[in-house]
């Protein structure tokens, strides 16, 4: 049974989590059957998978891969369409969390018509995912600040419930003040980040074949080696929205350390993605434990204590 730690309970955009870890849009969120083991266990929220318009079967076999530090994968957003995620939180409600919609678009329009939609449904939140890097032929919305302000555009007020931003990894503070100025300008409560490291490639020498079929072998690059990308992300929105944006962190969180060190940089909550797909539900429980103890065992009483209080040397 999952019991809420009050020491770490959070708030995105006035929405009341349990606690500060949940599941990513990713692996094992796509059918209800999964999306119901997640409001079992002991993740905070019920993020589901980033829908497009039309079911996709996604990339072919071998897509994902566990690495040494971290995993590759190149999925191609395998979901049943945004139709059916709209109606599964009736279902989920049981489960007394927040359900988070989470939309991938093909084009403006389809973000307008999945934003809209999930504006009149049961969700609590709704996810903008512009960062999908492992779709042939179509470019991280989210690299490009023009087509980004018309997506903005046409789904910032659409209707009340809060939306946020899935981003890609920055590599240039300049990109990042970009983003975030985008971001203040129109009606975004949070952001994501990071979504997987992009069009990476991993070589089996045995084979000498890459380990991923889908693009030739590039894909997505996730888990442990991606986290200090992540957090260097994290911390530079923090620092640039100045708690006028919330944040979810993500990238490479095994363990209630990775926690903590989030929440430092300046995280509101995180979100588990490998982690989750390699150990199963279990791991939420077990990774908010690990840092209510190290809360505890530094003393702090709530996350408010400590976010985005990073000493510097």
């Amino acid at each position: 049974m999952y019991f809420i730690i009050m020491e770490t309970k959070t708030k995105i955009a006035g929405v009341e989590f349990g606690s500060y870890v949940l599941n990513a849009s990713g692996p094992d969120c796509s059918t209800l059957e999964e999306l119901k083991v997640i409001g079992g266990s002991g993740s905070s929220a019920i993020m589901m998978k980033s829908s497009t318009i039309e079911p996709r079967q996604g990339n072919e076999e071998p897509r994902y891969a566990k690495l040494l530090s971290g995993s590759i994968q190149c999925m191609g957003l395998p979901n049943l369409g945004y139709q059916e995620y709209i109606k599964f939180p009736i279902q989920l409600q049981k489960y007394n969390k927040p359900i988070i919609a989470s939309v991938a678009g093909l084009c403006v329009e389809d973000y307008k018509k999945m934003v809209k939609a999930f504006q009149d449904s049961e969700v609590d939140l709704i996810e903008v995912n512009l960062s999908c890097p492992n779709l042939e032929g179509k470019p991280q919305a989210a690299y490009d600040f023009k087509q980004s302000e018309e997506i903005l555009k046409a789904i910032s007020d659409l209707g009340n419930k809060p939306i946020g931003l899935k981003l890609p990894p920055y590599y240039d503070f300049a990109h990042t003040k970009q983003m975030a100025e985008l971001i203040k300008k129109y009606n975004v409560s949070f952001v994501t980040c990071i979504n997987s490291v992009g069009n990476v490639l991993v070589i089996d020498p045995e084979t000498e074949t890459p380990i991923i079929k889908p693009k030739k072998g590039f894909a997505g690059l996730g888990g442990s080696c991606i986290k200090p990308i992540a957090l260097a992300n994290v911390r530079k929105f923090y620092e640039l929205l100045k708690g006028e944006v919330q944040i979810f962190g993500v990238g490479g969180i095994e363990s209630g350390a990775d926690v903590f060190e989030f929440l430092l940089a300046g995280a509101d909550a995180v979100q588990v993605a490998t982690t989750f797909k390699e150990e199963g539900a279990t791991c939420f429980e077990r990774i908010n434990k690990e840092f209510e103890e190290i809360m505890k065992r530094k003393n702090y009483n709530s996350i408010d204590e400590v976010k985005g209080n990073l000493k510097f040397l």
